[in-house]
């Protein structure tokens, strides 16, 4: 029987509006790491964290931050959107999240949101 690896990664390729689009998914053993991308590259890197000191510890509120790049509102809109269902489904673990998109409307995170649940590894 051949060994597992340590750190799973998945990934997922479709063309979006007539744009090459990218989703790699990687479980490491304290946080899921995500690359959202249209350009080839990791982009904005965002910090989603579920902060369980609000009053109900079942619904957990996120906190984001950005690492790496641009620090705009609709980056934080997105990182929270696509993170949420992504720390939900994993037991409320932190994602790390890459965003580097060009077409960043709604139809376009549906589909991604589709992508991630194609490849998801946790």
């Amino acid at each position: 029987m051949a060994p597992q690896p340590l750190i799973k990664s998945n990934k997922a390729e479709r063309t979006i509006n007539g744009l090459p689009t990218q989703v790699v998914c990687t479980e490491f053993s304290n946080y899921i790491f995500i690359v959202l991308t249209q350009y080839g590259k990791i982009g904005t890197l965002v910090s989603v964290t579920p902060d369980t000191r609000s009053g109900d510890i079942s619904v957990p509120m996120y906190t984001s931050r950005v690492l790496l790049g641009k620090d705009e509102p609709l980056t934080h809109v997105y990182a929270k959107n696509v993170a949420t269902f992504v720390s939900q489904a994993s037991g409320n673990r932190p994602v790390l999240l890459g965003i580097s998109l060009k077409d960043n409307g709604a139809e376009t995170m549906k589909t991604i949101k589709d992508m991630i649940k194609s490849c998801q590894v946790w």
